[in-house]
């Protein structure tokens, strides 16, 4: 048996059927559950115009839940030769309850039902994206607060430059988490609308109310024009895949970071032997797999954005199919990121940091900032200073002064973990 929504009595070539089905019947598992909420704030706005009987509403209802328990206990599946969720969903409601399933669709395209599915899926995933941020967040304020008196080195084109800590470094991706929340919490409220209604993109000759479907479903606003509705197709996965990127970019250079600290060369960090892994012939190494495959897994995500575009950057307004393809890209993507920072947070939960890094000679340079600094606050003028200190360089004399006092805003001295933390907490309340 063959279930499609849009058919008129005709099967349509196999070859043609597999192809341009693809991989929906398993992805739509993802938004089972939406479709089955979506619909239900549909029929509910269905029956307050006049286009169901509340006792047809009442039955439909009652079918839905049975429908979203077996859903959420993963009984649920999507019947060989149905072509997707919706054609599923309507197939068992009107198995059971005849002419009464047919007449969920009035009102609505498969166009905005797979928009507002999507949209509540996307929601819920940002809001996992956001929570698992905030506490790889917490972890990275914890380790700055933990580690702000000892001191590490600073570089620039990979020179040894100026004194850094620990807390400043740990402090610097939490604070760079902050910016990425700007982006989630722009993608969480481009998805946080309502394009039900929106029907094929031309809306419907139907008195439907939009605004109760909105309310029902908990969406902030409606995209209010049809057409802008159905536009929204490809732009709120592109919103979501600059979000997604940026945290992935973030995760990405904390990966590098951490691949470099852990070599023996450096050797500012270690994790335990459980956590690393080793080599077959060389029985010393222990090797940072868990940040290299991070990184690699990030470099990928950042591609993202990119990927979303070129597959809709040509097409004009409305509805196409080429539409089907995002999932296919997106879905995956939103796990990988997922997984990438669980596992940066549970790396980082169990981090070693070696106190003792800048007691080493190898960075006495670190500190001839410091000492120019200090001779000019002493009096004498800053390029003096700088001569001074260059000549005892040039001429290896140099000798560091190893106390480091800085005050200002965002310094090693003055961390201000409680205003980054602030601000986190800021962006992050739109979406959680």
């Amino acid at each position: 048996m063959s279930v499609k929504l849009w058919s008129k009595g005709f099967d349509s070539d196999k070859s043609v059927e597999l192809f341009t089905v693809g991989r929906d019947r398993e992805l739509d598992l993802k938004l089972a559950k939406y479709d089955v909420l979506g619909s239900m704030a549909h029929i509910r706005m269905l029956q307050s115009i006049g286009l169901l009987e509340e006792s047809e509403l009442d039955v439909l209802l009652k079918e839905m839940e049975m429908i979203l328990s077996e859903i959420e206990n993963n009984d649920f599946e999507i019947e060989e030769g149905v072509e997707d969720i919706h054609s599923q969903i309507e197939l068992m409601l009107t198995r059971k309850l005849g002419e009464t399933g047919k007449k969920i669709h009035s009102g609505r395209s498969r166009n905005d039902q797979v928009l507002v599915d999507l949209k509540l899926f996307f929601r819920d995933e940002i809001r996992d994206i956001a929570k698992l941020v905030q506490q790889l967040f917490d972890t990275l304020i914890e380790l700055s607060e933990s580690g702000k008196d000892v001191l590490m080195p600073g570089y620039t084109h990979f020179q040894i430059a100026m004194p850094s800590s620990f807390g400043l470094w740990f402090g610097a991706y939490a604070e760079s988490l902050t910016d990425d929340a700007l982006l989630l919490g722009a993608a969480y409220r481009h998805a946080n609308q309502n394009p039900l209604g929106s029907a094929a993109g031309y809306g419907s000759s139907f008195p439907l109310n939009r605004t109760m479907t909105a309310e029902l479903l908990g969406f902030e606003s409606l995209h209010f024009n049809s057409i802008a509705a159905q536009m929204s197709r490809g732009k709120t996965e592109r919103t979501l895949g600059y979000a997604m990127a940026a945290i992935a970019g973030t995760l990405s250079k904390l990966a590098g970071d951490i691949c470099l600290y852990m070599s023996q060369n450096f050797g500012f960090v270690s994790f335990p032997d459980e956590l690393t892994t080793g080599s077959s012939i060389m029985p010393h190494k222990k090797n940072p797999d868990m940040f290299e495959l991070i990184r690699g897994k990030c470099n990928r995500l950042q591609a993202l954005p990119n990927e979303l575009t070129l597959v809709t950057a040509n097409l004009p307004s409305g509805y196409h199919r080429d539409f089907q393809l995002l999932k296919e890209i997106v879905f995956p993507a939103i796990d990988e990121l997922k997984n990438c920072i669980a596992m940066s947070d549970y790396m980082l939960r169990n981090i070693k940091i070696n106190a003792s890094i800048t007691d080493n000679p190898l960075y006495d340079y670190l500190f001839t900032v410091e000492d120019v600094n200090r001779k000019v606050l002493s009096g004498v003028p800053f390029r003096d200073a700088y001569r001074e200190i260059g000549v005892q360089v040039q001429e290896k004399t140099y000798k560091p002064n190893r106390e480091v006092h800085h005050t200002h805003e965002g310094s090693i001295g003055n961390l201000c973990n409680d205003r980054i933390r602030e601000k986190m907490d800021e962006r992050l309340s739109i979406i959680i």
